[in-house]
This record gives C-alpha cells, sequence and structure tokens, in this order.
C-alpha cells in the first residue's frame, strides 16, 4: 500500500505485550482513516462494555495526510465506548503525535487493559515501551509534557491526561501542546481508567507516497490559496473568535445556560477584544492559517482561546470579562476538561440552585465560585465537584429534572443557541457524539446564505422555518465535516473559514495513497462510517432506540428567546420531527433512525446485519 502503512500497533497495559497487526488494503480504502478506521476496530473489539473497565480500547487514529506536508493535516483521532454517553465516542486535535505516529510506521495505535500502576506508552519507531508514570501521577497536562519534553527531548509528540482524567470526570480530554483537546465524550477518563497517563511518539521513518512531486505541487498550490484568500488577514486576527460578534448580534450566543441567546457584555469577551490582548499565535503541525489566539488570562498566565471556550466559559456562565474566561478555559486545559461540557455543566449547576434545586454553588457572573467549581470537578472534591463530574445528563437525572439539561445523547451542547435554528437543531440531534457543531455547522449557512423565495420571504427569515432542504443540508456538511475530513485526517477550516476549494482533497488523496476517488466514493464512505457509528449505538443501547434520541434539549422547544426580535420564539417540534423524517429518508435510515438492511448493503456494512438483529429488528 502507499499512503497507508496498513499497520496498527496494540499495546496491552494489563499483560505488557506489545504487537503490530496488519490490517487488510481494503479496509484502508473503504475507511480511509481517521474516524473511520477508529470505527472499525470499535465495532469489531468493543461490545458491551464499561467504558470505564479495562476492556474499553482507545484508539488513536491517522489518516493518509497526516505526517506529510497537506494543508493543515496535523489533526489524530481519538476514539473509544464514551464513559459520558455510553455511545461512540471521538475527537480530533492538532498534534505533532500524529505526524509522529505515522512517521514511526503506524495508522492507529490501540491501548488495550489497565495498567496496575501510572505508566506511559513511550514509542520510538518500532521500539515501544511502557515506562513508569508514578512520578508524573497528579499533574496538570502542561507541566507533564514539559517533564517529558526534558527526558525524550523536543522533537516528539506528546498526549496527556490531567487530574481530571485520572479521576475518571466524564468529560475529562485527552491535551496535548498546551491547549490542543481531543475526546469530549470522555476520552481522557477512559485514559485514566486504563492508569495511562501519556504517550510519547518518536517517529523517523518516510511515509510511503504514490507521487511525491505531485503531492508537493498540490500542497504548494493549496498553502498559496489560502495564503491569497480575501479572508485570510482577518482570520489570521481573530479566527473563530469572530463568531462571538455573529452569534450575538444574530441571537445565538449561549448566554446563562442558554437562557437566552444575546449577551449584554458580548463586546467585552469578543474578538476585537481579544485582539488587544492578544500575545501570541498557535498553530497545528503544518498549518498555515493558525486558529490558536493566546492571551494572558487574569492570573497573568497564558490561555489558548478559541470561540467555543469563550461561549460556554463566559456568556453562558454570565461571565463578561475575557481575562476571567481565559483563566477558566486555562484551568480546563491544564486539569485536562472538556471546556464545553465543562461551562455547561457549571452553568447547570448555576441554573439549578436559582431554581432551588441546589443549596450550592456559584450563581451567574461569579468568576471565583465557577473557578473554584472547576477545580473541584477535575479532583471530584466534595459533593457539588462530584455532582457536576458526571455531567449534565446524570445531574439532571439525579435532581429530577432535565427541563434546563442543555445536552444531546449526554453530551453537552456547544457553542450554538438554536431556539430559532431548526437545522442547528438537527444538527446537534443527528450529530454522531451527542451535541456537537462540528460535523454540521450548518448554522453559518441557515443565517447568511439559505435561500428566501416568493412570499415566504415577505413574511418570516429563512432561518426560522423547517425547508426539508435544510436535513439535506445537514447531511451534506455531514458527509464533509464529519466525514472525509475526519477520515484524511485533516483540519475542516481552510475550507470553512477561507474557502479552500474541496477538489483539491481527493487530488491529495491520489497522489498520496494511488486511488482515485469519485465525490460518490467520498460520500458512500462518510455515509458508511455514520452508518456504523449508528449501529454501534444501537447495539450499545441493546436496541433501546428511538427518534427522541435524535432531539435537541427540552428547553427548544418548551422556552422562548429572553430577548430581542425573536423573544418568544422556539422550537415546533411537530415541524423538527418531519424535519428528522426528512434526515433518515435521505441518510436510509428507518424512523427509529436506525439503518435499513438495504442501507448496510449497499454500503457494504451486511456484517453490521447480523449483529443488530440480535437486539432490534430490522426494516
Amino acid at each position: 500500500m502507499k499512503g497507508w502503512w496498513g499497520r496498527i500497533l496494540r499495546v496491552n497495559l494489563t499483560t505488557g505485550e506489545v504487537k503490530v497487526q496488519e490490517y487488510p488494503s481494503e479496509i484502508a480504502k473503504k475507511f480511509i482513516g481517521g474516524r473511520g478506521l477508529a470505527t472499525w476496530i470499535l465495532w469489531n473489539e468493543v461490545k458491551n462494555v464499561d467504558p470505564l473497565s479495562p476492556e474499553n480500547k482507545l484508539v488513536f487514529a491517522a489518516g493518509p495526510f497526516n505526517g506529510l506536508p497537506t494543508p493543515s493535516g496535523g489533526k489524530m483521532v481519538v476514539a473509544a465506548k464514551s464513559p459520558l454517553t455510553g455511545g461512540y465516542g471521538d475527537g480530533n486535535l492538532g498534534t505533532m503525535a500524529s505526524v509522529h505516529l505515522r512517521k514511526a510506521g503506524y495508522d492507529a495505535l490501540v491501548v488495550e487493559g489497565k495498567a496496575k500502576k501510572p505508566v506511559y506508552i513511550y514509542i520510538e519507531d518500532d521500539n515501544v515501551s511502557i515506562l513508569s508514570a508514578e512520578g508524573l501521577w497528579g499533574k496538570g497536562t502542561f507541566e507533564t509534557e514539559r517533564e517529558l519534553k526534558k527526558i525524550h527531548g523536543k522533537n516528539v509528540g506528546i498526549l496527556s491526561i490531567g487530574p481530571a482524567g485520572e479521576n475518571l470526570v466524564r468529560y475529562a480530554v485527552v491535551i496535548s501542546q498546551e491547549g490542543r483537546a481531543a475526546g469530549r465524550p470522555g476520552m481522557g477518563a477512559v485514559m485514566g481508567s486504563k492508569k495511562l497517563k501519556a504517550v510519547v511518539i518518536k517517529g523517523t521513518k518516510e511515509i510511503p507516497v504514490a507521487d511525491k512531486d505531485e503531492l508537493r505541487k498540490l500542497s504548494q498550490e493549496a498553502y498559496e490559496a489560502i495564503l491569497n484568500a480575501p479572508g485570510y488577514p482577518f482570520w489570521k486576527r481573530q479566527g473563530t473568535m469572530a463568531a462571538v460578534e455573529w452569534t450575538n448580534e444574530n441571537y445565538a450566543l449561549p448566554t446563562r445556560n442558554f437562557q437566552d441567546g444575546y449577551f449584554e457584555f458580548a463586546r467585552s469577551i469578543d474578538g476585537y477584544t481579544m485582539e488587544g490582548m492578544k500575545v501570541k499565535q498557535r498553530g497545528c503541525p503544518y498549518c498555515n492559517m493558525p486558529c490558536g489566539n493566546v492571551v494572558l488570562d487574569v492570573e497573568g498566565q497564558e490561555s489558548e482561546l478559541d470561540y467555543e471556550n469563550v461561549a460556554l466559559l463566559g456568556s453562558n456562565l454570565g461571565i463578561g470579562k475575557l481575562n476571567e474566561v481565559a483563566a477558566l478555559n486555562r484551568i480546563a486545559d491544564e486539569m485536562g476538561m472538556d471546556t464545553i461540557s465543562l461551562g455547561v455543566s457549571i452553568s447547570f449547576v448555576m441554573e439549578a440552585k436559582e431554581r432551588g434545586l441546589l443549596k450550592e454553588g456559584p450563581e451567574f457572573g461569579d468568576f471565583k465560585g465557577a473557578k473554584q467549581l472547576a477545580y473541584d470537578i477535575a479532583y471530584r472534591r466534595g459533593e457539588l465537584g462530584n455532582f457536576a463530574a458526571e455531567g449534565v445528563m446524570r445531574m439532571a437525572e439525579k435532581l429530577g429534572d432535565d427541563s434546563f439539561a442543555m445536552h444531546v445523547k449526554g453530551l453537552e451542547v456547544s457553542g450554538y443557541n438554536s431556539y430559532i435554528y431548526p437545522g442547528m437543531a438537527l444538527a446537534y440531534g443527528t450529530s454522531s457524539i451527542g451535541a456537537h457543531h462540528k460535523e454540521a455547522w450548518v448554522i453559518a449557512w441557515e443565517i447568511g446564505t439559505a435561500p428566501i423565495e416568493g412570499e415566504q420571504a415577505k413574511k418570516v427569515e429563512y432561518k426560522i422555518t423547517y425547508d426539508p432542504i435544510k436535513a439535506q443540508k445537514v447531511v451534506e456538511l455531514q458527509r464533509l465535516r464529519g466525514g472525509l475530513f475526519e477520515m484524511l485526517t485533516a483540519c475542516r477550516l481552510p475550507w470553512v473559514e477561507i474557502g479552500l476549494s474541496l477538489d483539491y482533497y481527493p487530488k491529495l488523496l491520489k497522489a498520496i495513497t494511488g486511488v482515485t476517488y469519485t465525490w460518490d466514493d467520498l460520500y458512500a464512505a462518510a455515509d458508511r462510517v455514520y452508518a456504523l457509528i449508528r449501529a454501534y449505538w444501537v447495539r450499545e443501547f441493546n436496541g433501546n432506540w428511538d427518534r427522541t434520541k435524535d432531539y435537541p434539549p427540552k428547553r427548544w422547544f418548551n422556552e422562548g428567546l429572553k430577548s430581542g426580535p425573536y423573544k418568544g420564539q422556539h422550537l415546533d417540534k411537530e415541524k423538527y420531527d418531519a424535519l428528522l423524517s426528512e434526515y433518515y429518508r435521505i441518510r436510509g435510515w428507518d424512523e427509529r433512525g436506525i439503518p435499513k438492511k438495504e442501507t448496510l448493503q449497499k454500503l457494504g456494512l451486511d456484517f453490521v446485519i447480523p449483529e443488530l438483529e440480535k437486539v432490534t429488528r430490522l426494516e
């Protein structure tokens, strides 16, 4: 094979066994890499296990774009069965670990079992060691990475967990490079459950490529196109932070646990304020449009900001000072917690206290209280810290009130308040890991470019309508953002933010692998991965599955926006249901949201059918 090694490194922490598995070229071609490869592994090997047990497996998966000079191709997927949701969980991050894993001669690392004492894995090409991490256990992710670089040198890739992962916080993440995070649905907790503090990788091999000259030519063209794009200068200034102003103007900014879409102090936490505070910029490997804007927080320490963490730790908590928001963000990164789920979990506590359901906890706008709770969550300290470490779904279940619990399938909602955005609500409802924006950021299209025709245009803005085209658009974006980019594995931002032509991606893939993929092939691969992930959910829930699993939070149906021209507006459940049915129709899934037999056969997933028929009937 060219472009793929066809090799998976396996490390069993229970037995200490290290082995290399070769996998067939047909699997590489069908699943491409990254999320595709991870999904294939988990479907085959992780069945009906406790996510925090030694039987769960943690997959670090790269794709054909990694380790090579491809546009923003420095990503890696981290996947496992989720301790937060009980279903499929993954996330990607930009990290030198993806470069080094590929250069070490592997497409993926699978960690199995559980160590008796804290360890870290050191990989240097074919030499793999399981080493003691007892001196690192308890340290934050920043200090852990610095210590490991002192030992192994700066030219390595490092993935680590902080105290949150060690203490099995259900939304603990894996961190790299002091602020890059992966695995919102608790991949850090899975790592902690295995007593695995870190993975350190050093690779020196040359990745086999089908056409080096063509790869070099196409990459150079793409990099130049990014630099010359009209939107590049503003992107360099603000990155994703520009979304604070944009969402606030469109009543989509999460405010005080998503009670409203407009924050009165948005100007104090937006991209312009960040510009005045910025001290440096960071990017992922092979990226020439870095999005990591670093500021000094209220405690004088560096914090790398982007839109999601500012929205969920800022306006969503009622905190309107960017240096305070930055401190909460840094604490989350150091402790190894997902900033989004942390923000929503703290905001749930704040509102629960406001409603009289909890006796203790911070109030909206209370930075010091939020900071204290963040540390308490990371260490599972005290009754409240331990309670909030479980995530919103479990907190709501314990309180007996899920009317203000902002999650889908157990994963907290990210930074787009969707009272008046049915398309974005559908994107959250059908995301493969729970309420995440990454796979179908349809709200940008819904607000900015959706067509408005005829009499309808005079009566109502398009964003509030339930046109079936919105379901089509969600699927289209999932095929690209949650499919193509997650399999390659590459960052979507050059295309989304700068307008880099999508045509570069199949051309680059051919130069790397020698395999010609049409767009129909790539969409089929994406649909294959989505269907397999959905099948995984259904199997792990023992067939207890229905369409309500794909509903957005109740708040968006039952309450209305609190202010502005859309005051009182909310989603219509009946119309949302119709949109969801259209989504299922396009995907070839039944009315419960389960892939039909003919769909699985068409996608080459025949092996899934007998497994699913053990737990449910298939149409």
